[in-house]
């Protein structure tokens, strides 16, 4: 039997590629194979550029009144090129192009640092809980299941009453109530991790647990936590959407995607639907890209396809 010189040492190649792939690679593979995936990558890249290039090609900004449709809206205030308000205008003859860019800014603003609050604080909590284990982790996770039986927005909206309606306080309330439930994911892949043999190796040489916990434990949960990063962020964009549609969200002069929704609901009955349908468009993308992101990454991640 003649054996193909070239195309054994092609098939030699391949596998040499193949065994020296990182697993990190093999997740990139995937997650860059998955057409949902990168068609919600794409969106967000776009939303994320119109949030922050958008209101370069407003020619009004977004406190600015337009007297000559105010009052008017459903006559003379309709989205046209010709007198710069692509996306028309509101009740006060404030152009929505523009205020729908700073809805986009603070709406991903407040998904984005919401999430990042959560995921810090709860997976130093769920790291400590589960690698300390015993009473510790039990009276940790305890904590836990008392703080989830409070209903999470009668908490928020009391913090907002209580503290005030600012931007802080909102950042600072979505994040510190959503961390729970990342707790205890993180809690769970720790307690499969303590007893791995890198993790002996290190508490045998005398490293500390703060130092495991940081450098060994929490480095190992990257993916687990990304994927739920990338869920949680709609998350806290509804909460807030959902914050400022009761009015207790941002304030003016600073507005929101729930905001907007909020203000485009309340007109209908005069036939502006362009105030409800152009925030509630980016609002309905954004959350659908952040969805087809997680569930490739949850894929990518998968063990079971590696």
């Amino acid at each position: 039997m003649v054996i193909d010189q070239s195309k054994m040492q092609s098939l030699s190649d391949r596998m040499a590629e193949v065994k020296g792939r990182s697993p990190w690679a093999d997740a990139r593979r995937r997650f860059l194979r998955n057409k949902a995936a990168m068609l919600g990558l794409s969106i967000l890249v776009l939303v994320t550029l119109f949030a922050i290039f958008g209101g370069l090609a407003a020619q009004w900004s977004n406190e600015e009144l337009d007297f000559s449709v105010m009052g008017q809206v459903a006559q003379m205030g309709q989205p046209s090129l010709e007198n710069g308000h692509f996306f028309g205008t509101d009740n006060l003859g404030r152009d929505l192009y523009a205020r729908v860019v700073q809805g986009t800014q603070v709406s991903l603003m407040v998904g984005i640092v919401g999430a990042g609050i959560a995921v810090v604080v709860g997976t130093l909590y769920g790291a400590t809980a589960g690698y300390v284990g015993g009473r510790t982790d039990q009276l940790m996770m305890r904590t836990v299941d008392i703080l989830m039986s409070i209903p999470y927005m009668f908490v928020l909206i009391l913090l907002l009453v209580m503290f005030g309606r600012s931007m802080s306080m909102l950042f600072l309330g979505i994040g510190l109530i959503s961390w729970l439930d990342m707790s205890r994911i993180v809690r769970g892949q720790t307690l499969s991790l303590k007893n791995r043999e890198f993790i002996e190796a290190a508490r045998a040489t005398g490293v500390s647990s703060f130092r495991i916990i940081i450098r060994h434990i929490v480095p190992n949960l990257l993916g687990v936590v990304a994927v739920y990063a990338t869920l949680l962020v709609p998350l806290m964009i509804l909460t807030e959407s959902f914050i400022s549609f009761l009015g207790l969200g941002v304030q003016e002069p600073l507005t929101s995607w729930g905001a907007l929704i909020s203000e485009g609901a309340g007109t209908m009955n005069y036939g502006t639907l362009w105030q409800l349908l152009f925030p509630l468009f980016f609002f309905v993308i954004t959350l659908f890209g952040f969805f087809f992101v997680g569930d490739g990454l949850r894929d990518a991640l998968d063990p079971k396809e590696r």
